[in-house]
């Protein structure tokens, strides 16, 4: 009954203690994560109804400066083929997008150096001047205040940096000496500040990971009141120093998928790639706990392999048409409707969006 009372707690205040939240990921059960899904579904649906959104995803790079001990393409790992997407490349897989409707444009990559703030700003540019009233969205890693700020000049709506953990000491134990958890919380904070639309997020199940540990990643996420917020289970990579770890589990995951949108319920939550890589309908479950957006891939089929952030990644010999389509049909069947707008997050009653 604890655990009802503080679902019912965040459905009304959207807010829980450090404790609550701990004992809500401990005392996990099937009677606990229906009611959590249920509350969820029937906020999600008074905000956004039956409809989900579509990102086009363009992987532009999986060449890396860091080396996370849960990340395929980390620096170390000799055995990633590595590639980089030319500018021709990248404005190619945008017209493709629009061919399809879409209207939002997810540029993922590692770290890459050769990504400078003048070559990203040109293809900025040419994607804004050429899809009109589409949305730009980075998820490029850590860069600098200036770095960011001229990103967004050019005309970056969004950018996604996955904060990992919100406990220090759990992120050390993820990433090498060299990374700093005090400056992926700072980032994180400066693209708020200038105004991006900013998704955090975090790996359900991984290393060391905890109860407490979820705990202050749904503070986190209650505090900072990011826009956008990606979670996936953590599956390790054969080439990495977790590769023998046990991988997160799809009921935790859409647990946390439902707590989230209760702890902010206009928050854009995709069901990932990673949910439906653990199960075949993993990304239709998430988004019956819950989330509201889908990313079908529109990089070039003969790089989607290669962007192996862990093992046997699903989605990566289809045509980006083929992968629409799919996702559509696969989103109707559990009574959801995909749509191609460019999918910003609603705002309060007061403001007339919803």
């Amino acid at each position: 009954m604890k655990v009802f009372e503080i679902i019912d707690k965040l459905g009304k205040n959207q807010r829980a203690e450090l404790c609550e939240y701990a004992y809500l990921v401990a005392n996990i059960d099937s009677k606990a994560m229906e009611y959590a899904r249920e509350k969820a579904v029937a906020v999600r649906k008074k905000i956004y109804g039956n409809t989900v959104f579509v990102r086009g995803l363009i992987e532009i790079s999986n060449i890396c400066r860091n080396d996370c001990f849960y990340c395929g393409i980390r620096r170390s790992n000799k055995d990633c083929q590595r590639y980089r997407l030319t500018e021709e490349e990248i404005l190619e897989c945008c017209d493709e997008g629009e061919r399809l409707g879409f209207k939002t444009f997810v540029l993922q990559g590692g770290e890459d150096g050769y990504f400078s703030d003048e070559f990203l700003c040109g293809i900025i540019r040419k994607i804004k001047k050429k899809h009109k009233d589409c949305a730009v969205t980075l998820s490029l890693g850590e860069r600098s205040r200036q770095s960011y700020a001229t990103l967004k000049e050019a005309g970056a709506d969004r950018y996604l940096l996955r904060h990992e953990t919100a406990d220090k000491e759990h992120y050390e134990k993820l990433h090498p000496a060299e990374m700093s958890f005090e400056n992926r919380m700072k980032s994180l904070k400066i693209l708020k500040g200038l105004g991006y639309q900013t998704g955090c997020g975090f790996m359900v199940g991984s290393p060391y990971q905890t109860p407490e540990t979820i705990a202050k990643d749904l503070k986190f996420i209650e505090e900072f009141s990011p826009d956008m917020c990606g979670i996936g289970p953590f599956i390790p990579h054969k080439n990495t120093p977790f590769a023998d770890k046990q991988a997160g589990t799809l009921d935790m995951t859409c647990y946390l998928l439902s707590i989230i949108r209760l702890i902010k319920p206009n928050i854009l939550l995709p069901a990932t790639t990673a949910l439906g890589t653990i199960h075949p309908n993993g990304r239709e479950l998430g988004i019956l706990a819950g989330a509201n957006v889908v990313m079908p891939n529109l990089s070039p089929v003969s790089v989607r392999k290669k962007y192996e952030l862990y093992d046997n990644k699903i989605c990566t010999g289809e045509e980006s048409a083929e992968c629409k389509i799919c996702l559509e049909n696969r989103m109707k069947k559990v009574g959801y409707e995909i749509v191609t707008s460019r999918g910003d997050i609603r705002k309060d009653e007061e403001n007339g969006n919803i």
